[in-house]
């Protein structure tokens, strides 16, 4: 008993262990091509895990290990590191469990990893954070997720011998009802947490394992094409948005060139100049002012567009029209003062690389499919439409579903799991 008394003071050379969040994403994925990075919901597939494990403030390090040039940018555009793996552990036949003690030797500082799945876009960080105190906490070296589920499992026979197939899990005289049936565990692949130490004795050594049940809306796994659109209706309402997705949106900042028109110029036998709207463009920016949401279009004094003609543009829509010099925060600051809001009310939707800084610093942000700047910045919602092609439309309903998200929170005893 005098050992475990302990005087409080700390020993200064003690270090506390270093947790490194881990994805792997090799480009050679077979079922989907490249569908680590393919868009789920507006956000590439991978930065779903990215924003959680980010967020969560219980790791140390976040990394990708790819092999693969666009998904390591995208990687970094997200706030990652990046490991590049080698050949050896890049083929089709390449294990997790080896790509991870590639990883482990050369990170010596390592002593936990928190290997990810990129295909579990529907994790949150409180997920992280519990399942990671179960090895600093309670002393696991190995934790992995699991759901519960309510499936009755047969055995395969051979149907040439006519034998009967059993079940493990059923006696069929006695089939229970559903909500008299606790379920079982089965692995649902979202993550699996383990120590250094375990992981170079190839997981053969395990002292203590646990595993971390996850309720089953939480549970969302992409193999093939067919789980696509059912993923991404999940992660719309069960998703992990940031931050920031609790904040309601009161300003929209919308550039008009990139955005609302595709950039193209006409111009008249008689010299006039003009431009073409789309009318589902023109029915968002009306969604989001129906719903309070005031918006403003954004053009730069030096666009060759005419005043004339974007003040024609603003009040054919029925919006403000702002015009900025040096296209700053500084500029969108004096803006935001008049209208009484802060960057984490205003939604801003932008193209170019001059609209990086605004983009970086609005609560909610948004670009056309064909932006330039989608390759310099984490865009937190990216169309799959162009610009002047339905792009601000599909921006506008993006941020409306966010408002409603936020105002009806999931009420999860009204969550049938049974049937998940």
């Amino acid at each position: 008993m005098i050992d475990e008394v302990i005087s409080g003071v700390c020993d200064p050379s003690a270090r506390q262990p270093h947790r490194a969040a881990l994805i792997l994403a090799r480009g050679g994925s077979k079922g989907i091509p490249l569908k680590n990075i393919k868009n789920l919901a507006g956000v590439p597939l991978i930065a779903w895990v990215l924003r959680a494990a980010l967020d969560s403030e219980v790791v140390d390090s976040v990394w990708v290990s790819t092999d693969h040039d666009e998904i390591e940018r995208v990687a970094r555009v997200w706030g990652a590191k990046v490991h590049r793996r080698s050949p050896e552990v890049s083929k089709d036949s390449s294990s997790s469990l080896e790509t991870i003690q590639e990883f482990i030797r050369v990170r010596p500082e390592v002593d936990i990893v928190c290997h990810i799945q990129a295909t579990s876009p529907c994790l949150h960080p409180h997920h992280i954070r519990e399942a990671l105190q179960m090895i600093t906490e309670q002393g696991c070296d190995y934790v992995f997720s699991v759901v519960r589920r309510h499936q009755f499992r047969w055995e395969e026979v051979d149907k040439k011998d006519g034998s009967n197939p059993t079940s493990p899990n059923l006696d069929v005289a006695r089939r229970p009802r559903r909500q008299d049936w606790h379920g079982e565990l089965y692995e649902n692949g979202s993550f699996y947490f383990s120590t250094r130490k375990a992981l170079e004795n190839g997981l053969k050594q395990l002292e203590k394992m646990a595993y971390y049940e996850m309720l089953p809306e939480y549970s969302v796994d992409i193999d093939v094409d067919i789980d696509w659109p059912v993923a991404e209706q999940r992660v719309l309402r069960f998703g992990y948005f940031g931050r920031e997705e609790k904040a309601a949106v009161r300003l929209f900042l919308c550039k008009v060139s990139g955005c609302l028109t595709n950039g193209q110029i006409f111009t008249s036998v008689s010299g006039e100049d003009h431009v073409a709207i789309n009318a589902r463009d023109v029915a968002g920016i009306q969604m989001l002012q129906r719903d309070n949401i005031e918006v403003i279009l954004i053009s730069n004094i030096n666009e060759p567009l005419s005043r004339g003609l974007l003040e024609k543009v603003a009040q054919l829509i029925g919006c403000g029209l702002q015009f900025v010099e040096h296209q700053n925060g500084f500029e969108m600051e004096m803006l935001m003062m008049e209208k009484k809001v802060c960057w984490d009310e205003v939604a801003f939707m932008g193209s170019e690389s001059e609209d990086r800084e605004i983009l970086s610093q609005v609560g909610l942000n948004g670009v056309p499919s064909d932006a330039p700047v989608a390759d310099l910045i984490a865009a937190k919602y990216m169309c799959q439409r162009p610009a002047g092609n339905g792009a601000v439309r599909e921006f506008a309903e993006y941020i409306l579903m966010l408002k409603k998200k936020s105002l009806m929170p999931v009420h999860q005893e009204n969550i049938d799991r049974a049937n998940f």
